[in-house]
């Protein structure tokens, strides 16, 4: 049975896109069939793939997004879906900022994203959402879509403080849109052990969120290399297989797994 992950942070430069990455890459490797999906039109997570120039792609998420919403068939998935390492990938562009505008006046607007990946769920173990930061119609639609949520934050007070609305939001739509969401858990990132803000935040944190939300045990450690490696479209743990970040992604994912277990 395949499980949606939405991966989401109200928040920018959290490594959203960073964590969706490497998490499809470590659950390639234990071979699982993995989709991500990329959800912002900034299309970080589709460069970090290695696709360019998106924006000239014939078929991207907003073009099957316009299609649900003028009730239109979709195209074969073999015509927008692209295979990188062994992952399969939807792409965004920036078209996809034009999809808020259509969104508010489509029909069941918030269920647009998941009439597309209902039509292909059944060919993965896991399909990962990289949501945009923000709370507009487009992350509505990621977590109409997903069945948990998982949220990247750095120990930064702003960072920390906007998990705050993000709940709150997710809380809403457990009652009104998707009753089955559940919290994945808050994965630390770019966590630096060694300086007390760190250390102050992730206190914050775990008394604020962590009775009723799972705070990962492994923490994600800031490293250049990890920045060097999206650079070079290639996830962390290929690029440099004993990199602390590559080790600590690799120990998320089992982590994340173990509830899976259970």
């Amino acid at each position: 049975m395949c499980k949606v992950i939405a991966i989401a942070s109200q928040k920018g430069g959290t490594a959203k896109s960073t964590t969706c990455r490497n998490l499809a890459t470590v659950l390639k490797n234990m071979k699982y069939k993995v989709l991500v999906v990329d959800c912002d039109n900034q299309a970080n997570l589709t460069d970090c793939f290695g696709i360019e120039s998106p924006d000239k792609l014939e078929v991207t998420l907003y073009h099957l997004m316009e299609r649900v919403i003028m009730d239109e068939d979709l195209p074969r998935k073999e015509n927008y879906i692209i295979t990188k390492e062994n992952i399969d990938v939807l792409p965004a562009s920036i078209l996809l900022s034009d999809i808020e505008i259509k969104l508010v006046s489509a029909m069941s607007r918030e269920y647009i994203l998941k009439t597309i990946i209902n039509e292909i769920k059944e060919d993965y173990d896991f399909i990962l959402l990289d949501a945009m930061p923000s709370l507009g119609l487009m992350t509505l639609n990621v977590l109409a879509t997903c069945d948990t949520v998982l949220i990247p934050a750095t120990p930064e007070y702003l960072s920390a403080k906007g998990l705050e609305l993000l709940l709150k939001t997710i809380f809403k739509i457990k009652k009104r849109i998707n009753k089955r969401i559940d919290f994945e858990g808050i994965l630390l990132t770019m966590f630096d052990e060694r300086t007390k803000l760190a250390q102050e935040m992730l206190e914050m944190i775990e008394n604020s969120y962590g009775s009723h939300i799972k705070v990962f045990g492994t923490k994600i450690p800031k490293s250049v290399k990890v920045g060097e490696a999206n650079a070079r479209s290639k996830s962390i743990i290929d690029y440099m297989p004993t990199n602390k970040a590559a080790t600590a992604y690799q120990i998320f994912a089992k982590e994340l797994l173990s509830k899976e277990l259970i």
